[in-house]
């Protein structure tokens, strides 16, 4: 049976114990999703990282049974799936080591926006920090940024509810399916959103919010922004976890400084003090940090210029061999760079998607 090519990418996020890096391998071999599932297991035991187990279960018929109910549901709900090698695809995410590999999307917002600014913090927010967050948005209304929360209590409402006040779009990254809304009091605000921001997430409708989606959906937050506030957080928190994927994302991360007795300015406080934030003080800091252009109205690039990436150790080491000689053999370089055969695809991979490598036939590799 023939389905276009983003059914079977879908049923590839379906597999059970096939995540982002295996897919990317799948991709990397295969050359298609459709192509993966035209591959006997015989060949997809070949490929490293695939044993029998995860063959079979990516030829199971359950696989692509359930795809078509996941299809249906999109296209029932308007729903759009952005496969990681769609052109729409956010090309913040598409650069991370964990990107997912499958977005679900419901909005009118560009998610390759000139600018962006994830802002988040406590469930418990106080009146300072409602005032910050809606000053500081107000103030950011001139250089129009997208701006990025979790549709949770407290500082994220508020930052998507400042967002539609001052006419500036605004994402909710979801815990959950895109058609569940969590909290469910913020439904309204949700269904608003979507006429001007948008609701984003990587679980596919129907799915309920889970304790261990919210590390992940905080992941997403990070990779999305060019740089991370956090207004008001606890000791520990959410709004922790994405500062420190916002620092293992080399993006900038702000931090409002606070009461040193108040519990929800110890997480900033302390963010600072481990110089793991910069202070914030005024919106000029984010500006400034960000070389955001002064001049309302101007845009800058969406995507920053490949000599202004940031790269991953073992992708600045393969570079620097691509370096030394124009293209290499995959398992030649697998050798030289002492990194399994397996993560090197997908790095290889990833940097095609930057435009820096470019596959050729017999699994060579050359720089652009």
């Amino acid at each position: 049976m023939n389905f276009p090519e983003l059914f079977y990418q879908s049923a590839l996020t379906s597999v059970p114990g096939v995540g982002g890096v295996l897919i990317r391998q799948l991709m990397s071999y295969c050359g298609s999703a459709s192509e993966v599932f035209r591959s006997s297991a015989a060949r997809l035991i070949k490929i490293p990282g695939i044993g029998e187990v995860t063959a079979r279960a990516i030829l199971h018929p359950d696989v692509l049974r359930e795809t078509e109910q996941v299809q249906q549901r999109c296209e029932k709900l308007g729903v759009q799936q952005l496969f990681y090698t769609d052109k729409r695809y956010p090309a913040r995410l598409k650069t991370l080591y964990d990107a997912p590999p499958m977005l679900y999307w419901q909005g009118a917002a560009d998610l390759n926006a000139a600018r962006t600014i994830g802002i988040v913090g406590t469930r418990q927010a106080t009146e300072y920090g409602r005032r910050i967050t809606e000053e500081l948005i107000q103030n950011l209304r001139p250089y129009s940024p997208l701006i990025i929360s979790g549709l949770a209590y407290g500082i994220d409402i508020m930052a998507h509810r400042a967002s539609l006040a001052n006419g500036l779009p605004t994402i909710g990254v979801m815990a959950s399916g895109v058609d569940i809304i969590y909290p469910h009091l913020h439904t309204k605000t949700a269904q608003e959103m979507l006429l001007l921001g948008g609701l984003l997430t990587e679980n596919r409708p129907g799915v309920k919010p889970d304790a261990r989606l919210f590390p992940a959906r905080n992941r997403i937050i990070a990779g999305l922004s060019d740089g991370v506030i956090i207004v008001e957080a606890a000791a520990k928190g959410g709004a922790l976890i994405t500062a420190e994927y916002a620092n293992n994302y080399h993006r900038e991360v702000f931090a409002v400084p606070g009461h040193l007795n108040q519990t929800f300015s110890q997480g900033c406080n302390k963010l600072i003090r481990e110089n793991k934030a910069q202070i914030y003080t005024k919106p000029d800091d984010i500006i400034e940090a960000l070389n955001w252009d002064q001049a309302a109205g101007k845009t800058a690039p969406a995507e920053k210029p490949l000599l202004t990436l940031e790269f991953t150790e073992e992708e600045s080491q393969v570079l620097a061999l691509f370096r030394q000689q124009a293209d290499w053999h995959i398992d030649e370089l697998s050798w030289r760079s002492q990194i399994p055969i397996g993560k090197l695809s997908s790095l290889l991979l990833n940097l095609e998607f930057k435009g820096i490598v470019r596959s050729l036939p017999g699994k060579k590799f050359q720089m652009n």
